[in-house]
C-alpha cells in the first residue's frame, strides 16, 4: 500500500482568499461573521452569516472564458484548487500523467438563481386553478433563466470545472454527505492513492447555502444562532450560552500524492495522511446519537488505521458547531475514545471564527491542522467565556497556543449521522 502525503493547500474563506493572511487572522482570533448582504435577511430570525467577500475567481484561473457562467460553489472551488496546485508546485511540473490525476470532492448543491426562478414560477402560476401553467412558465423561463445556470446547481459541477482547469482525466468522484462531505472526500481520495489507482488527487470541498432556501431550512430546524445584535460573538462552541451555529461558505482544497510520486518530483511534503475512519449513527436525520457512538467509531477506526495511540495525538480539530447537542456529544465521544488523556489533549473549533462551511468545513479544518503542524501552533476557540460544565476539556479558549503538534486528528459529523475522521502527522 502506498503512503499518501499532502503537497498543496488552498482555500477561499470568509476571512480571505490566501493561506497566510487567513491563517494569521485565525491565530489572532478574528471573526469573519457579519450581517448577511447577499439577500435581504431582515425578516429572518437570523440576519447574519459568514460570507466570502471581495472574491473574483478570474484572478485564479488560467482561462476565465472556460468557466463562463460558473456557479458560486465552483467559483470557490477553482480559487482554492488553484492555490493548492501552485502550492504543490504542479504549475511548474510538465511530466504529470493526466490519466493518473484524479479529483474527489465533497461539494454541495449549487445556489439557486432565486430572482429568476421565482419570476418563472409566479409567471406560470394560475391562482384560479392553483396549477402551474406549463406554457406560461416556459415563456418566462426562456427569457429569465439560463440553461447553463440551472446546470450549475448540480453538485458535481465543481468537479467538472476543476477537471477542465487542471486537465484531470483520472478517477472523478463527488460526495454530498452534508457537513462530513469534504472530510469523506479526502479520506476516500487517500484510499484511491493508497491502493495505486492514481498518482495525485485534488481533494476537498466547496459549498454555499447562504441563500433564502438554505437559511430557511436551518431556521426551521432551530439550528442557527439568533444573536443578531452581536454576530461576531454568535459562534460560541462549547460555551454554556451557545445557541446554534453560524452559516458560512467557501472552499478548501488539498493536493494529495503518493509519497513516491511526490519524492520523484521533489515536491514539498506538508504532512502525511495516516488515518481515516468513517461511520453512521443510524439514529435520526438531524439529531446525533446521544452517546456519540458514531463519532466514537469514526475516531477509533482512524486511530487504528493510523496505528496511533490516543496519547500520541497532539491536537484535535473539533467539529465544534456551537449547537447544544453537537458540542456536548462530541466532548462525550472524545472522552470515550481518549480516556484519561481526553482532558490533556488540546481541542479547538475554528468554526467560532469562520462559521460552518457545511460540505467545505472538513477540508478547511484539515488545512488548519496542516498549518498547526507546520507552525507548531494551535488556533483558538473564540467566544468561549462561560464554560459549559458538560464541556470540560481544553478547548484552547480565546487565544492561539504555541505547543508541540506532530499528530493531529480532525472530526467532521454531518446531518443524517455521517461521521468522518482524518489523522495527519508531521513528516
Amino acid at each position: 500500500m502506498n503512503r499518501v502525503v499532502i503537497t498543496g493547500i488552498g482555500w477561499v474563506t470568509p476571512l480571505g482568499h490566501d493561506i497566510e493572511s487567513v491563517w494569521g487572522r485565525l491565530l489572532a482570533g478574528e471573526s469573519g461573521i457579519g450581517p448577511t448582504t447577499r439577500f435581504d435577511a431582515s425578516t429572518f430570525p437570523t440576519q447574519f452569516s459568514s460570507q466570502v467577500k471581495g472574491y473574483d475567481y478570474k484572478k485564479f484561473v488560467s482561462n476565465p472564458a472556460l468557466h463562463e457562467g460558473v456557479g458560486l460553489n465552483s467559483a470557490f472551488a477553482l480559487g482554492a484548487a488553484s492555490q493548492a496546485w501552485r502550492s504543490a508546485g504542479l504549475d511548474r511540473f510538465d511530466k504529470l500523467d493526466h490519466e493518473r490525476l484524479g479529483i474527489y470532492l465533497g461539494s454541495g448543491e449549487g445556489s439557486l438563481d432565486f430572482d429568476n426562478y421565482v419570476a418563472a414560477n409566479l409567471g406560470g402560476w394560475d391562482a384560479e386553478t392553483r396549477c402551474l401553467d406549463a406554457a406560461k412558465w416556459a415563456k418566462v423561463a426562456n427569457v429569465r433563466m439560463s440553461a447553463m445556470r440551472e446546470i450549475e446547481q448540480e453538485p458535481n459541477m465543481s468537479l467538472t470545472h476543476l477537471a477542465m482547469e487542471f486537465d484531470a482525466w483520472g478517477p472523478a468522484y463527488n460526495c454530498l454527505t452534508a457537513c462530513a462531505a469534504s472530510t469523506q472526500a479526502i479520506g476516500e481520495a487517500t484510499q484511491i492513492l493508497s491502493r495505486g489507482d492514481a498518482d495525485a488527487m485534488i481533494a476537498g470541498g466547496a459549498h454555499t447555502m447562504i441563500h433564502p432556501l438554505g437559511v430557511t431550512g436551518f431556521t426551521r430546524l432551530t439550528a442557527l444562532s439568533t444573536r443578531n445584535d452581536t454576530p461576531t460573538a454568535a459562534s460560541r462552541p462549547f460555551d454554556q450560552t451557545r445557541d446554534g451555529f453560524v452559516l458560512g461558505e467557501g472552499a478548501g482544497m488539498l493536493i494529495l500524492e503518493t509519497l513516491d510520486h511526490a519524492q520523484a518530483r521533489n515536491a514539498p511534503v506538508l504532512a502525511e495522511i495516516v488515518g481515516y475512519g468513517s461511520s453512521a449513527d443510524a439514529y435520526r436525520i438531524t439529531d446525533i446519537q446521544p452517546e456519540g457512538r458514531g463519532a466514537i467509531a469514526s475516531m477509533r477506526q482512524a486511530l487504528e488505521s493510523a496505528d496511533v495511540e490516543p496519547q500520541d495525538v497532539d491536537y484535535i480539530s473539533a467539529h465544534g458547531t456551537g449547537t447544544k447537542e453537537n458540542d456536548s456529544i462530541e466532548t462525550r465521544a472524545v472522552k470515550a475514545v481518549f480516556g484519561d488523556y481526553a482532558k490533556k489533549v488540546p481541542m479547538s473549533s475554528v468554526k467560532s471564527m469562520m462559521g460552518h462551511l457545511i460540505a467545505a468545513a472538513g477540508a478547511m479544518e484539515l488545512i488548519t491542522c496542516v498549518l498547526a503542524l507546520r507552525d507548531q501552533t494551535i488556533p483558538p476557540t473564540i467566544n468561549l467565556q462561560s464554560p459549559d460544565p458538560h464541556c470540560d476539556m481544553d478547548y484552547v479558549a480565546n487565544q492561539s497556543r504555541k505547543t508541540k503538534v506532530d499528530v493531529a486528528l480532525s472530526n467532521s459529523f454531518g446531518f443524517g449521522g455521517q461521521n468522518d475522521t482524518l489523522i495527519i502527522k508531521k513528516m
